[in-house]
């Protein structure tokens, strides 16, 4: 076999001729892409169906925009409120929406409140965590213990139906004696649980229809919202409380809807009232049932659990008539001034508004009573009663006065909801009468609506100039301010006017805190309104007040946020590095994970809004700062994903600095980002190809003809790649970089150079492991080796030998390199990529390659015809055969046998094609190889090979040889 091959003499441009397709205008009505429509004829059908229905085609394309047919998916974007017909989901969903609220009762439309009305159950958590106590709580029950159950159940049982009006009546005016009472001091954990106890209980004894034995419960919960034993849990109480008085509220609104339910007549299944009802479909017993729950209301001697077990019934009114509930809410509103205590008349008046807004959001009267009431206990204030408080639980006037903050924040936000410009002005007025005390204005400040604020912005920075102190700081009211400024524009002319009284006595903070907090607020409106100049002056100021006491080491996430605000407004980041105290700024960040995150935004900022390239040297200065930071995060024990993220931005920064025709500069820029990113490997590579370009763009620009001057500036190039690419510790991208570098240098004429990198390619080949995490998975490398292997060799075509060393050389090497790859045991990878080098040799042999580089003798000029050059390419490729057949034939296992037919059948269809198959020898050889492929154990499908066999017979020369190959005869 060693000596029979010989290389078939190949016509490149004559073969290409003879497969090339003829190409032809295409008519247009026969286009590929134009759209197919099948017609069909449809008999005619009078009075059934118009013309246009009978012209329409039977089969429609489900991609039509017809607008009889409409796509599933497009619906998506339909509000499926306003559709007739939705799915189940979306309906529960709207129902939910327009049908919920504190108390599961129905409210209409015009009562929805709009998503700018804060909930209270968003307000519930809040109070919670913050108002707690670690002191003992009083508590005083009568109602919860077992014993007293079990009696109480045994009790109901035996009375008999006749006494049943007659027991309850005695239970009546048990209801606030409450028999035997316990007074227990518990801590605020087991407080909690306790009235978690009271509300099962409360349910339990619904659900055995002891209705009495829950109001009870009810009321006596009421009692503890008057005690004020301690004080500074009392919000937590409240909330607790009130948690019982919504659930009490529910279970009577619906066992009061569950007896208006009717049964029609001739039919047995009841029907419920609809979920906006009105009072005439109530029936009278329903109506005499609820009449009979606020009877029994009235029969409660106390004023606070009359007013709270009223307020959670409230909803009830729904029942009797339409026009109740603005009188209630007024009734009620006016009981609270009969409530001694500021603080519980304060949480009274807040519980009702937030009935209030469920029931009856169109009437407004009610609440503004209550915030007018709210301020008229600011003289109660300084009372003996008030004092006697403080002084007994040694408690502070500022301390008192943060009790009242859920309260208050509440109720303004219940009279600003919906409320006009015209209503603002009327409770400023009002404020301004009673006080002015800081905790009111910022509960004003955050609940009317940004805009009405923001337009008297300097109205209000007036008003908190004069406010007090004791509740809420002024700098608190600054932020509030702040916010709705940002968030809606103040009118042109206010603008500096604002920052300058606003600014001045925030700089003048000397709290770090304080001072950080409305800088993190103000420093946006500063940048949305001004210059770069009013930025820069007020990033100085923030560096001067955080510097002493290395104050910014506790507000890092207020630094952080400041640089976030600002990047929006900057489009032109030449005005942002511009400022010479915003480079200080960030070095503010000191903690690495901070400089870290600030960094990112902001290169993540410039890859975004940095839409043409640029070469200011402000912006590339720093950015590499910026960059350079990043990069030094970055250690061993970094994750891939912080690598990957990193380099992305990095990159992304290189590919917006582009200097134009300055080639010169360009790669000076890539040598100082070389040197400053060093240890990231996508960097690097990304470098080595914007080189190459640069040398490739060098190359376009002078049309191959190189000066003097291009030709050393791409020798730097190569010089360049050919320096970083070893740096890179991915091997498989190594290879790759050596195998692009090497074509461009011979590309530019630099051939030493290319034989360099492709001598360096196949070098760092042993390098490669059989097995590497590729794809988050554990794969063999040689599949990435036979594809490298058929790159490098046809590459390697074009390349000329060295005159001055013996021919091959480079392509000797590379088979050399395949020999000691270090490739799986019994792989055939490596007999596969022989095959490949046999094509390469016989395309070596031809007198005219298939394609050559421009201005580079190939081999076909060096060695065309010569005798010596052609039979150091046989005696090359007869080992190679050699190889190849020693491995099939010892292929000579049973489960080996479809392994040997592949690699024979690969190899005849190899040689067959690069072979001179006219050769009586190479005939021979070319049949010996398919006997072995089609051998019956050998799997492969009889119709493949016949395939095969019907190809070679197409060609003049093989025809001798089609006529020696067998094919079995199962396949025909």
């Amino acid at each position: 076999m060693a000596s029979e091959w010989k290389p078939r003499v190949r016509q490149y441009q004559l073969e290409t001729s003879r497969i090339e397709c003829p190409l032809e205008d295409c008519p247009p009505e026969e286009h590929p892409l134009k759209a197919i429509v099948v017609e069909t004829i449809q008999a005619k059908k009078a009075d059934k169906k118009s013309k246009k229905d009978k012209d329409e085609p039977a089969i429609v394309d489900p991609l039509s925009t017809k607008e009889e047919i409409v796509d599933p998916l497009s619906q998506a974007s339909i509000d499926p409120l306003s559709q007739a017909i939705s799915d189940p989901l979306s309906a529960v969903l709207t129902d939910s929406v327009k049908i919920g609220s504190t108390f599961g009762a129905p409210v209409s439309k015009e009562e929805d409140r709009d998503i700018t009305f804060e909930p209270w159950s968003s307000k519930r958590t809040g109070i919670l965590e913050k108002y707690t106590t670690s002191e003992k709580i009083p508590i005083t029950t009568s109602f919860l213990s077992n014993e007293e159950r079990q009696k109480l159940e045994t009790r109901a049982t035996a009375v008999m139906e006749a006494d049943k009006v007659k027991h309850r009546l005695e239970q009546l005016d048990d209801l606030e004696d409450g028999g035997q009472q316990e007074t227990l001091n518990l801590s605020q954990k087991e407080y909690i649980r306790k009235i978690d106890t009271m509300n099962r209980s409360l349910t339990d004894a619904w659900q055995r229809d002891q209705r009495v034995m829950s109001l009870k419960i009810t009321i006596q919960c009421s009692k503890l919202l008057a005690d004020n034993g301690v004080i500074h849990f009392y919000p937590s109480k409240f909330v607790l409380i009130t948690d019982i008085l919504d659930n009490f509220g529910n279970l009577v609104f619906e066992r009061i809807r569950e007896k208006s339910a009717y049964t029609p007549p001739n039919s047995s299944k009841s029907i419920e009232l609809p979920k906006n009802f009105s009072p005439e479909q109530v029936p009278e017993s329903a109506k005499e049932t609820c009449r009979n729950w606020f009877f029994k209301i009235a029969s409660i001697r106390e004023l606070v659990p009359r007013f709270y077990v009223e307020a959670a019934l409230l909803n009830c009114y729904r029942f009797l008539t339409d026009q109740e509930f603005t009188q209630a809410l007024i009734r009620l509103t006016k009981m609270t001034r009969g409530i001694g205590d500021p603080l519980v008349a304060a949480y009274a008046r807040a519980y009702l508004c937030r009935v209030g807004q469920t029931v009856a959001t169109s009437g407004r009267e009610y609440v503004v009573i209550n915030f007018t009431d709210y301020l008229n206990t600011f003289s109660q204030l300084n009372s003996d009663f008030v004092q006697n408080i403080l002084a007994v639980q040694s408690l502070d006037m500022s301390k008192y006065l943060r009790l009242f903050v859920p309260a208050v924040e509440w109720i303004l936000q219940c009279v600003a909801h919906k409320g006009t410009e015209k209503l603002l002005e009327e409770v400023i007025g009002l404020i301004k009468e009673k006080t002015s005390s800081g905790l009111v204005y910022n509960a004003l400040i955050s609940s009317f609506d940004p805009r009405f604020i923001s337009k008297r912005a300097l109205e209000f920075a007036d008003l908190i100039k004069d406010s007090e102190e004791t509740v809420v700081s002024k700098y608190e009211l600054y932020v509030s301010l702040g916010n709705c400024v940002v968030i809606v524009d103040p009118p042109e002319k206010q603008r500096m006017p604002l920052l300058n009284n606003v600014w001045k006595p925030v700089m003048k903070l000397e709290d770090p805190s304080q001072y950080i907090s409305c800088a993190q607020v103000w420093i946006e409106y500063v940048a949305k309104h001004f210059t770069r100049k009013e930025v820069n002056t007020l990033l100085g100021d923030i560096i001067k007040h955080m510097m002493p006491g290395k104050a910014f080491e506790d507000h890092y996430s207020e630094i952080l946020s400041i640089v976030n605000k600002i990047l929006p407004y900057f489009t032109d980041f030449s005005q942002l590095f511009s400022m010479d105290k915003f480079l200080p700024y960030i070095d503010l960040c000191q903690k690495e994970s901070v400089k870290v995150e600030a960094s990112k935004n902001i290169v993540r900022s410039f890859t975004v809004k940095q839409t043409t390239d640029t070469n200011d040297p402000l912006i590339i200065n720093g950015m590499m700062y910026l960059c350079k930071i990043l990069h030094d995060s970055l250690d061993a024990m970094s994750l891939n994903d912080d690598r990957r993220q990193i380099s992305e931005l990095i990159t992304s920064f290189l590919g917006k600095i582009s200097f134009g025709r300055d080639f010169e500069q360009q790669l000076s820029f890539y040598v100082e980002a070389r040197a400053a990113f060093s240890n990231l490997d996508a960097v690097l590579i990304y470098l080595v190809h914007n080189v190459n370009l640069l040398a490739m763009q060098t190359r376009l620009l002078v049309k191959g003809n190189h000066n003097r001057k291009t030709a050393s500036f791409v020798r730097a190039c190569i010089a360049y790649s050919f320096i970083t690419v070893p740096s890179i510790d991915a091997i498989l991208y190594r290879l790759n970089l050596y195998l692009i570098s090497g074509r461009v240098a011979v590309a530019n004429g630099a051939l030493s150079q290319g034989d360099a990198f492709f001598k360096a390619a196949v070098t760092a080949l042993k390098e490669v492991p059989q097995y590497m995490d590729m794809d988050h998975r554990r794969q063999s490398t040689e599949d990435f080796a036979q594809s490298f292997f058929c790159n490098l060799f046809s590459t390697l075509l074009v390349i000329p030998d060295n005159p001055d060393r013996e021919p091959l050389l480079l392509i000797r090497s590379a088979l050399n390199s395949l020999e000691d790859y270090n490739w799986i045991e019994n792989s055939d990878t490596k007999y596969k990529v022989y095959s490949s080098a046999i094509c390469l040799l016989a395309a070596v042999c031809q007198d005219k390659y298939l394609y050559s580089i421009d201005k580079v003798d190939s081999n076909d000029a060096l060695y065309s015809g010569e005798k010596k050059f052609t039979n150091e390419v046989v005696s090359l490729v007869s080992k190679l055969l050699a190889v190849i057949w020693n491995h099939i034939k010892g292929l000579t296992s049973p489960d080996d046998a479809k392994r040997q037919a592949k690699l024979a059948l690969g190899l005849f269809a190899r040689l067959s094609v690069h072979s001179d198959v006219t050769d009586p020898a190479v005939s021979k050889m070319l049949v010996n190889i398919w006997n072995i492929a089609q051998r019956e154990n050998s799997g492969l499908s009889g119709d493949l090979l016949a395939r095969i066999k019907s190809l070679v017979s197409g060609r003049k020369e093989c025809a001798g040889l089609a006529g020696m190959l067998a094919v079995p005869t199962d396949t025909f």
